[in-house]
């Protein structure tokens, strides 16, 4: 055993123990034999140890068992005690239930029979009360003594309560006849009373047996009481339903009024003589009234019903309807008010406030489906005063001129509309008040449209015909309309129903008055204009061409400068909200320089000295437009950020045109770089533009556009990396530019032949959209020598902007004229301005471009009679004059003629 490991188990313990095994692995070798005997020895020792240790616990587990038992024996000897124990308890406990049953027996029959006897004699004391008040009120009924029936009545009702689960009894439900049998005869006997007493007319001195009476039908409860009020309002509203219902006359609506007397005199009696009677809780005189509405109600409903069906409703009316509409309206406010005091509870004044009219619409809901008559009744009469405001003047020659003044018409007209929707508001909330709503919308389109208007020229009339203060009138007065309007709308949708609240809308409206704002301001923008067309000429007599060096401003601005401030300042000291004064300095820099990019395109060829120059005159015209708004404010007042913002951008479209222009062809990649940064787009179209302008030949214009090209490409490769903006497709200011006609880099003005036509649409339109006669003397001389003396190329002369067509039409309108204006002849610039890139009306398409070629211009020479042809100077000089009065009377006669009215 000792040559085991001690960490492996011992085969000894091992469940499949193998002897031979075992002696062959302890005995694997010969020489191992010498230690058998050890071996054995060894073993020996194992088995005794072993047994020893098995004595050892056989004699443990005897000792533990016999503990053990003696443990669970004790448990049981106490378990069976515990139960004995237990039921001597519940043994007792029965014993003690059992006693006491026993000793309360008696006890609990003593009680029983204690209530029993109890309420025997409670029943038997109600029944005695009961019988014995059922014979003092038999008693009392007969001699009337209404009073102490009154407090029998109620004490007899409550005993007789208490036996309704005892009507099986025979006696009880005899009883209970009887008493049933004396109220209905109280009843009767009441009413009776109350009958005979108003039929004899003895009320005054019965009055106190009356009330006494009316305590019994209060005892009555409902039954009683209700039949005496409608009884009495029967009889009171007997001889007014006789009276009115009865007769045709009596009963029209000539004579509600009667009516309405009548009850104030029935309910003066009711106070007077009757109210004593009556309990106030009953509110006799309220029910009077409510019966009193009711009927008159009915009875309008069916006059009205009835007139509806004369000759289609002819024989109705409308001013008798109002009036009696409104008397109706009157009543039930004095109703309402009679009667709300007696209402007043213990609650809040606000919830007080907000509870619901006891009379609203009591009567004069009968008027309400015939409301569309007197709406139809509003709108004539709003039909017979537009006409009027249309001959009405703007303003008083004798009165004395305010810049707030408005057009007088416009505050009779809402002066108008506020007493109508009044009365409408009390006559109705609903429908029709919806359709005077809109009847109302209905007539200020027409005021703004056929009045306002009215007194602004379209685009056929000069735009002299108005004087500035009358423009402002007219400013003024659009903008009294818009904000009056929407205050209308508020108040409408504020007394409106609910339901009909969405369909208030006054938007157009509004929108309509600063539309007539709007167009008044572009008047005055023009007279502006108008002031700077000769300056303009002026500028484009220039030969820009050939300046050498920049000097100062040119002469030209100056004078534009002190034209345009004096104009605008005498125009801003008329206009008097400040939103008008910010609206006119901006179209009126957006006019002008839309003006000034027009006549840069007519000034072609630029040079680069050229564009510099006019850079610099640019800059000074941008100076002095940033001053406009402050004309007419303190010195030393700044102009806001906002509107230097807005002149700044408009400016800008020029001077990207000119910082272009001013940069040498030569070498062309310095060109084409300054387009791309200052221009910024990828079209060719616009870059042949800008070539134009610089008056490059057309042959020379290919390399240059092809070099433009590569640029470009090259531009949007770097773009697409990330290194460089992206070049927009078309420049909004260059785009709407049209160029026509060949370069005429020789020639010293664009005055003839320059095919230079107008702005087609866009941010910047035409400022040639009109001929203006004023100017139609010096136009004429102008062409003429222009075309003879000082380019001498007659055959080179159009009239720019006017096609052959259109001169030769006999349409009678001066919007044919539209485009270039005379252009060829020296008389552009003339025509109304639609504005710049700001227009307020987002119409961008106004302008147009009906500028023909210089190649149609024997054509048109030949239309209007102008020799064209080689010879001596003043003879043609002479010739072209005549040709051109000949052609004008003839043109004139149809468009400018007297009376015609510029139409």
């Amino acid at each position: 055993m000792s040559n085991t490991s001690s960490t492996t188990q011992d085969p000894l313990d091992s469940a499949q123990y193998e002897p031979i095994d075992h002696l062959n692995q302890i005995f694997s070798h010969p020489s191992t034999l010498s230690s058998v005997h050890a071996t054995a020895q060894a073993l020996e020792n194992h088995v005794s140890e072993l047994d020893n240790q098995i004595t050892q616990l056989v004699a443990t587990q005897v000792q533990t068992n016999e503990a053990n038992a003696r443990r669970v024996d004790t448990a049981k000897q106490d378990l069976a005690e515990l139960f004995r124990r237990i039921e001597s308890v519940r043994e007792r406990a029965i014993r003690t239930e059992m006693t006491i049953t026993e000793m309360t027996a008696d006890i609990k029959r003593l009680d029983g029979t204690k209530r029993n006897l109890t309420i025997s004699m409670t029943a038997l004391k109600r029944l005695q009360m009961l019988t014995t008040a059922y014979e003092q009120l038999r008693v009392l009924c007969k001699t009337r003594q209404y009073r102490e029936c009154a407090q029998l009545l109620q004490a007899v009702i409550q005993l007789m309560a208490h036996f309704r689960s005892y009507r099986s009894i025979d006696q009880i439900a005899i009883l209970s006849r009887n008493v049933a049998e004396l109220q209905r005869e109280l009843l009767e006997q009441v009413c009776e009373d109350f009958e005979i007493v108003f039929a004899k007319g003895e009320v005054a001195s019965k009055k106190g047996m009356l009330g006494e009476a009316c305590l019994v039908m209060d005892s009555l409860q409902d039954n009683g009481k209700q039949r005496i009020i409608s009884w009495y309002c029967n009889t009171q509203l007997r001889e007014y339903r006789q009276v009115f219902r009865g007769n045709d006359e009596a009963g029209s609506l000539d004579n509600i009024s009667r009516r309405y007397a009548w009850l104030k005199r029935i309910l003066k009696t009711y106070d007077e003589e009757h109210a004593a009677i009556f309990p106030s809780h009953w509110k006799i005189s309220e029910v009077l009234s409510k019966a009193f509405c009711d009927g008159t109600r009915d009875d309008f409903k069916g006059i009205l019903s009835k007139a509806m069906r004369k000759v289609d409703g002819k024989s109705l009316d409308v001013n008798l309807l109002l009036s009696c509409l409104q008397e109706t309206l009157e009543f039930e406010q004095w109703l309402e008010r009679r009667f709300a005091n007696d209402r007043v509870s213990i609650d809040t004044m606000s919830s007080r406030d907000e509870r619901p009219l006891i009379f609203g619409k009591a009567i004069s809901e009968a008027f309400e489906p015939y409301l569309s008559l007197w709406v139809d009744a509003q709108d004539k009469q709003l039909s017979t005063m537009i006409p009027k405001y249309k001959t009405s003047p703007l303003r008083s020659s004798d009165e004395e001129f305010s810049p707030s003044a408005v057009h007088a018409p416009s505050t009779e007209l809402f002066s108008f509309y506020r007493v109508t929707f009044a009365q409408c508001a009390k006559l109705s909330t609903g429908s029709k008040l919806l359709d005077l709503s809109q009847t109302f919308a209905k007539y200020l389109d027409q005021y703004a449209e056929t009045v306002l208007l009215r007194f602004l020229p379209s685009e056929k009339n000069r735009i002299d015909i108005l004087i500035i203060i009358e423009i402002s009138v007219i400013i003024n007065t659009a903008d009294y309309c818009h904000s009056t309007t929407s205050q209308l709308s508020e108040r409408i949708q504020a007394r409106i129903d609910s339901e009909f609240r969405s369909k208030v809308d006054f938007e157009k409206q509004q929108d309509a008055f600063l539309g007539v704002a709007n167009t008044a301001i572009k008047l005055l923008v023009r007279k502006v204009e108008v002031e700077a067309e000769p300056y303009w000429r002026e500028m484009r007599n220039i030969s820009w061409s050939k300046l050498e060096t920049v000097g100062d401003q040119s002469s030209y601005v100056s004078e534009l400068v002190n034209k345009v401030k004096g104009k605008c300042e005498e125009i801003l000291s008329v206009l008097s909200k400040d939103q008008y004064v910010r609206a006119f300095c901006d179209k009126v820099v957006d006019g002008l320089v839309g003006n000034l990019l027009n006549n840069v395109v007519l000034c072609k060829p630029i040079s680069d000295v050229g564009a510099e120059q006019m850079l610099l005159d640019s800059y000074v015209l941008k100076k002095a437009f940033e001053e406009l708004l402050t004309l007419k404010a303190e010195p030393g007042t700044l102009p806001p950020a906002g509107y230097l913002k807005h002149v700044n951008r408009t400016f800008n479209k020029v001077d990207s045109i000119l910082k272009t222009l001013q940069v040498q062809a030569n070498p062309a990649e310095g060109l084409v770089q300054a387009y791309l940064i200052h221009v910024g787009d990828k079209s060719d179209t616009n870059f042949r533009k800008i070539l134009e302008l610089k008056g490059i030949k057309r042959q020379d214009q290919a390399a240059l556009v092809e070099l433009f090209r590569v640029f470009v490409k090259s531009r949007e490769e770097a773009a697409d990396n990330g290194d460089d903006t992206k070049l927009v497709e078309q420049s909004a200011v260059l785009s709407p530019l049209l160029l026509q006609g060949p370069s005429m880099s020789n020639t010293s003005s664009s005055g003839l032949g320059s095919g230079v036509g107008s702005l087609s649409s866009g941010s910047l339109q035409s400022q040639m959209n009109r001929f203006d006669p004023r100017d139609l003397g010096n136009a004429i001389i102008n062409a003429a020598r222009d075309g003879v003396d000082r380019l001498q190329t007659p055959g080179m002369m159009v009239m720019g902007g006017l096609s052959v067509d259109r001169v030769g039409s006999d349409s009678g309108t001066t919007s044919n004229m539209s485009g270039g204006g005379l252009t060829g002849l020296g008389i552009g610039g003339l025509g109304e301005s639609s504005g710049t890139g700001g227009n307020d009306n987002g119409d961008n398409s106004s302008g147009t471009s009906n500028g023909q070629t210089g190649s149609t211009s024997g054509n048109t020479g030949g239309r209007l009679g102008l020799n064209l042809g080689e010879g001596n100077t003043a003879s043609n000089l002479n010739e072209n004059l005549r040709n051109l009065g000949r052609f004008f009377r003839r043109e004139t006669a149809g468009r400018f003629g007297s009376g015609s009215g510029g139409s």
